[in-house]
């Protein structure tokens, strides 16, 4: 009998802080159940302060890694983090153009929680334009769903309107908010929508939404339908930043893993 668990295809940037990027997609699908098939799209100079520099990797190594996997791998679900550049969107497109019928989560990740950029404003048109009709969800926070479209000052519902002929679904997270609950807001494009709310937690939080998408990465991969995998993500990722660590100088870190997991 084949037990393995179902994997998650990530194609995300390194983080060595640990804090956010594939190291987050890793610990946060495990949690869900389920394997991390890690591919490197960028290197980044970062830490729990803000984002130094980094580097995209060359379209080549990229999909040579993709092809390692899915020649190799049955693939789940996949969940895309940042790319970096306009290259690299093109790139994963033609990857995930080999991978028909299977759940896509993209995290359109342009700035880090620290502020510093991973990849200029035109890298996420690219992504709203070539990547999210390929996506089952798109998960931004409100300042990336404004950038996706290019309303400054828009309000979640004015950037779904927007947004919505691009995706399926839309999950915007409300916690850059200063309310004392947070609204994420589901919409779909059939005219759907749901607002999910929770205590605003004290602090900010270094890779909260790669939490969160890889998260609902995992839970569509197990099968879950829409609703009850945003609903179960979403729980999950409050969980990881009410326990989570300070280990530097700057943001909290999610604790996607419990203490004794490997106990």
């Amino acid at each position: 009998m084949n037990t393995a668990r179902p994997i998650v295809l990530c194609l995300s940037g390194h983080d060595p802080s640990g804090g956010a990027g594939l190291q987050a997609d890793i610990e946060a699908i495990m949690a869900q159940g389920c394997h991390a098939a890690p591919t490197v799209t960028a290197l980044t100079v970062q830490n729990s302060v803000d984002v130094l520099d980094f580097r995209v990797l060359d379209p080549e190594w990229v999909f040579a890694q993709a092809r390692a996997v899915t020649s190799d791998l049955t693939i789940a679900a996949v969940k895309l983090g940042m790319l970096g550049s306009l290259e690299m969107v093109d790139t994963v497109a033609e990857i995930l153009r080999g991978l028909p019928n299977i759940p896509i989560v993209c995290d359109p990740v342009l700035r880090a929680g620290g502020g510093g950029a991973l990849g200029k404003d035109e890298v996420g048109y690219a992504m709203r334009e070539r990547l999210l009709p390929l996506a089952s969800f798109a998960t931004p926070n409100l300042p990336e769903a404004r950038i996706l479209a290019e309303l400054p000052e828009g309000t979640a519902d004015q950037c779904a309107e927007k947004l919505l002929p691009y995706c399926q679904n839309l999950l915007i997270t409300g916690g850059h908010g200063d309310e004392q609950e947070v609204h994420n807001r589901l919409y779909s494009r059939d005219g759907s929508s749901k607002t999910f709310t929770c205590d605003r937690l004290p602090g900010s939080y270094h890779g909260s939404g790669c939490t969160l998408a890889s998260a609902l990465a995992g839970r569509l991969a197990l099968g879950e339908d829409a609703a009850t995998a945003v609903e179960a993500a979403l729980a999950y990722t409050w969980r990881t930043l009410r326990d989570a660590d300070h280990p530097g100088k700057g943001q909290h870190f999610p604790r996607r893993l419990p203490l004794d997991f490997c106990g």
